[in-house]
């Protein structure tokens, strides 16, 4: 049985309706609004062919003698352990996320045996240290997770499968190519990294094997094992082996963004937001570190910056804490790309170096700047433009990524108008400004360049600016998924960053003060299922969509902190990670009880994901769907 036509069979139990009527009308109301009861009772009057309203005992008049009485508590109680049983039948045994590109799957019940061990096969020689790192990382999420099933009683109704079930006592790792380093392996090129792996489970008790290419293809496999399971009065099990796994993704790149400058994050959250975000296999860390109203990160070379643009001494990243970052980011298989967006939201530079920034801090500043405090670095300038070209080769020698973002979005023309330093001296050259800008965006990717970057940009420097960029810039498309097509048309390869789909902060209200609607300007609310049904690859041509390397969800802090990282984060952002590794067009119906337990999985490893319906829908798959 399908689980769309069990939910028809549940609610029909629950009510009392013949499944046929069930399948338009969910949790007693219709589709139209009318109670499913009245809506019956109106066909029952009229007594269309095929329709029929079934009476319970609990609504029958006979209910009223003793006889009749003993006679609905029986079918009551035995109907409860119907549901109960169905439901529990009909609840997905694995909880994999992202689903696996290529899954077979059986239904024998196999637990771990007391001495469960994950071994490293002999053969391979000099083992990294963040292989082993990660191994015993597994074994401890599978010892500590102690995940009950979402199921009505978490699991109880399982104990007769698992308690005669075979004991799986080891999974092997072996590995087919060299033993780099896990860090190694992701800060490569996003098209150079390999990530596949396979993995078998059987149901007779021997060894489990996971085998991949690449180090880092065991540490994804390793996060696919411990999803697996489950646990319930002592004992760790699955209910679905024999299992055969054969996965790599669909894009190169899953990515979520982070701006720790609105509001500063502390090292210790940053790394709980690596955790999970290894956990559902996102690879790819954008740090927004730095922006117009702080600068929190120290500089070597530039002290200055974070002594006078961070909010306090105890809100900045030393070097230290970014190779730090760096470091636990990589052993868990993803690659930090730094971003110091230029030359706009740049005005906190101007609290150490005021020479380099176009009107700082000028009021009103909706007419300078998107947003408070207004502010950019001067163009047409030969000093800010060293002066910028140095700054980005000392931030980018702080992290081995292949990419580093140089911004560019959002430039206010109005600021440069009103900067008689900008105007003297374009008028000095006779550029004009999109010429300036050229001039300033080429030295700055130049010195990216020489440190083996490769540049990313937001979609404004190919869309609205004529900008010389390299055929192998990266291009952020965020504004609206609208303009791919147009990013794609000019060659570039993309990263979908929509606004549309992907902003996380988007409906959570206005932030800026005297705004009697008290509106965010990217409303509505950017739930999952919106994300989830995203397809990458809309109006592109076959050519155009080999551009596209994959996509990113985006959290901007103007209205978050350490205090709601993460619930607004997760596990919303576990949407993009499955859009981009098992490809688009997956199904909301059965995402959402895998989803259910990513959050809930979460919760067992110290990261607040916030629920995403009640728990009694949670351990009822499908019942609370709403169904055609």
């Amino acid at each position: 049985m399908a689980p769309h036509h069990f939910s028809y069979l549940t609610c029909s139990l629950r009510v009392g309706i013949s499944t046929r009527y069930a399948r338009n009308c969910i949790c007693g109301v219709c589709a139209d609004g009318v109670s499913r009861r009245e809506k019956y009772k109106k066909r029952d009057a009229s007594n269309p062919a095929g329709f029929r309203f079934v009476s319970t005992p609990d609504v029958d008049a006979a209910a009223s003698t003793a006889p009749a009485r003993a006679a609905l508590a029986m079918f009551s109680k035995a109907k409860l352990v119907l549901f109960a049983t169905l439901l529990a039948a009909f609840a997905p045994a694995d909880a994999l996320w992202p689903q696996p590109r290529t899954l077979e799957e059986g239904a024998t019940a196999l637990k771990l045996a007391g001495s469960f061990d994950i071994t490293i096969d002999g053969k391979i020689h000099n083992a990294p240290t963040d292989l082993h790192q990660a191994v015993l990382q597994a074994k401890n999420y599978i010892k500590d997770d102690k995940l009950g099933r979402l199921v009505v009683g978490r699991g109880a109704v399982d104990a007769p499968a698992y308690a005669k079930a075979k004991s799986l006592s080891k999974l092997t790792l072996t590995l087919g190519g060299a033993a780099h380093p896990i860090a190694t392996e992701a800060q490569k090129a996003p098209e150079a990294r390999d990530e596949a792996y396979t993995l078998h489970v059987p149901d007779d008790g021997s060894g489990a094997t996971l085998s991949a290419n690449t180090t880092l293809g065991l540490y994804r496999g390793l996060t696919t094992f411990t999803q697996l399971f489950f646990f319930n009065a002592g004992t760790t099990y699955l209910l679905n082996a024999p299992v055969h796994i054969e996965d790599s993704p669909a894009y190169p790149y899953r990515g979520f963004m982070l701006d720790t400058s609105r509001n500063f994050f502390p090292v210790a959250d940053i790394k709980r937001t690596l955790d999970a975000m290894s956990w559902v296999k996102i690879n790819q860390f954008h740090w927004h570190v730095v922006d117009s109203q702080s600068f929190p990160l120290e500089v070597p070379g530039f002290p200055e910056l974070a002594q006078k643009g961070a909010y306090d001494a105890n809100s900045v990243y030393s070097a230290q804490d970014v190779s730090d970052i760096v470091s636990y980011a990589g052993a868990r298989g993803i690659d930090v790309m730094l971003e110091v967006d230029t030359p706009g939201h740049t005005s906190v530079i101007s609290k150490s170096h005021p020479e380099h920034v176009a009107c700082a801090e000028l009021t009103p500043w909706a007419t300078y700047a998107n947003e408070p405090p207004a502010g950019q670095l001067r163009l047409a300038s030969d000093a800010t433009t060293k002066f910028t070209a140095d700054l980005l080769s000392a931030v980018a020698k702080l992290s081995p990524s292949t990419l580093f973002s140089t911004g560019g979005d959002e430039l206010n023309t109005n600021c440069y108008l009103a900067d008689e330093p900008t105007q003297a001296a374009l008028n000095a050259t006779g550029k004009t400004l999109e010429q300036a800008l050229d001039t300033f965006t080429q030295a700055s990717h130049k010195a990216l360049i020489a440190e083996g970057k490769t540049p990313v940009v937001w979609e404004e420097m190919v869309l609205a600016h004529n900008v010389t960029l390299s055929n192998d810039t990266l291009v952020l498309v965020w504004i609206s998924s609208d303009d791919v097509k147009a990013v794609a048309e000019k060659g570039f390869k993309l990263i979908h960053a929509a606004s549309d789909f992907f902003y996380l902060d988007c409906g959570g209200g206005g932030w800026v003060g005297a705004n009697p609607l008290g509106n965010s300007w990217c409303d509505p609310f950017k739930t999952w299922q919106k994300s989830f049904s995203f397809d990458p690859t809309a109006n592109l041509t076959d050519t155009e969509a080999q551009l596209v390397l994959g996509g990113q969800h985006l959290l901007w802090t103007e209205q978050s902190g350490p205090q709601n990282l993460d619930p607004i984060v997760w596990p919303r952002a576990a949407s993009s990670a499955e859009l981009f590794w098992s490809g688009p067009g997956g199904n909301l119906s059965t995402a959402l009880p895998r989803l259910h337990e990513v959050a809930y999985r979460m919760r067992q490893r110290g990261v607040q994901a916030i629920s995403l319906q009640p728990e009694w829908c949670a351990l009822r798959p499908g019942v609370c769907d709403l169904t055609a």
